[in-house]
């Protein structure tokens, strides 16, 4: 059976494509919001930077939440916290009201993001999960492909308050969180407990570093070369992060997720370094190579976060950790949206400090860093090539 008529997979998918559409048209809109009334480029940066604690919050405490409120009421509260501050926005006129949305909005992304991969997990055995997270990822990567490249030109030409209202798409999944039959989690082994995590500190790293390249480049893409070059370099990125997340499950499935690991890292520090390199060219020339390196981040972007997902999976099952799949959902999905949030940070503050071209050179060095870490890494017989799928 196709991991698209499981029952319980569509009106995840669903709920997903939902959530992550009101997700994607603020990531890059809330800050250029907080520009429009007076913040720099720090303050823009704080704006996804407190996004994203707030998920990570919400992440660590959603498991206890699950268990005494049960999966409906859980997953609906998470999409109403992401999707109904965006109707406040409008009205938000300092810094500190734009991070008070962010921070709810924080909060209900946390909730959306582990009740997905806790979903998959739960209705998705292990042999078949490459394929799944490759379709829960188009189906959130879909919504990311079209809006966050849309939400900057939609904000500038036809207004903000059009951007806020499309945003509250959230809000129209609730009625599928009810829908049945749900995940069923309540007997999953170590649910809601990080222990047994030594496994996980690679894939997580290299999660990190990628989504903070993805973190900076999604906040501040109107930043690097105007409107056009900004809409055009977001499509790139979000298309290809599509494309890849969904094309490498099969691939993860057949050869096993850590061998691609590496070699992904290294895409993704090229298309930083390409980006780096084009900010300060002349028009044409450093908008193409601002937009090919968004091609390049975008296929590590994706690729590793379905590799890394499929592998912490796998490498808590080999090593013999009582990991339970909501353990394991808290881990990527904090090291996912930590990531987003400290390369929102690090790149404002970078940019306010140096300049674009610093940042992104800062972030090309971390993606090299891990993966060298990963090349030789050998720890307890964890490292590239040593799936337990494979």
């Amino acid at each position: 059976m196709s991991v698209w008529r499981v029952p319980g997979m569509p009106a995840l998918l669903a709920c997903a494509a939902l959530g992550f559409t009101g997700f994607s048209l603020l990531l890059p809109a809330a800050p250029m919001w907080a520009v429009h009334i007076g913040a720099d480029n720090l303050g823009a940066g704080v704006v996804n930077s407190v996004l994203m604690l707030c998920t990570v919050i919400a992440q660590l405490l959603v498991g206890k939440f699950l268990r005494r409120a049960g999966w409906g009421i859980t997953l609906a509260l998470g999409l109403i916290l992401l999707g109904a501050p965006a109707l406040f926005h409008p009205f938000a006129a300092s810094l500190w009201q734009v991070l008070l949305l962010a921070a709810l909005r924080g909060l209900g992304f946390g909730v959306l993001t582990v009740c997905g991969v806790r979903g998959i997990a739960a209705l998705i055995p292990q042999e078949r999960r490459g394929r799944a997270i490759g379709a829960y990822g188009l189906a959130i990567a879909a919504p990311q492909f079209v809006f966050t490249p849309l939400a900057p030109w939609l904000a500038e030409h036809m207004g903000y308050q059009l951007v806020f209202v499309l945003a509250a798409a959230p809000l129209l999944a609730v009625p599928l969180a009810f829908t049945r039959p749900a995940p069923h989690l309540a007997d999953e082994p170590g649910t809601g407990r990080l222990a047994g995590i030594s496994g996980l500190v690679l894939p997580i790293s290299a999660l990190v570093v990628i989504t903070a390249a993805g973190g900076g480049i999604l906040t501040f893409a109107p930043q690097l070369g105007g409107t056009a070059t900004a809409f055009a370099a977001l499509l790139a990125m979000t298309g290809t992060t599509a494309l890849a997340r969904w094309l490498i499950g099969g691939v993860a499935d057949r050869h096993g997720p850590a061998r691609f690991i590496a070699p992904m890292l290294g895409v993704g520090a090229v298309g930083l370094a390409v980006i780096a390199t084009g900010i300060n060219l002349g028009r044409l020339m450093g908008a193409a190579l601002v937009i090919g390196g968004c091609v390049l981040v975008g296929i590590s972007y994706g690729a590793l976060q379905n590799l890394t997902l499929v592998h912490a999976f796998t490498a808590t099952g080999r090593s013999g950790d009582q990991v339970g799949h909501g353990a394991v959902s808290v881990a990527w999905n904090v090291g996912f949206d930590a990531g987003t949030g400290l390369g929102s940070l690090a790149v404002g503050a970078l940019a306010t400090s140096f300049s674009f071209p610093t940042a992104f050179a800062v972030m090309t060095a971390a993606c090299v860093g891990v993966g060298m870490m990963w090349v030789f890494h050998r720890h307890d017989g964890y490292g590239p090539g040593r799936d337990a799928a494979a």
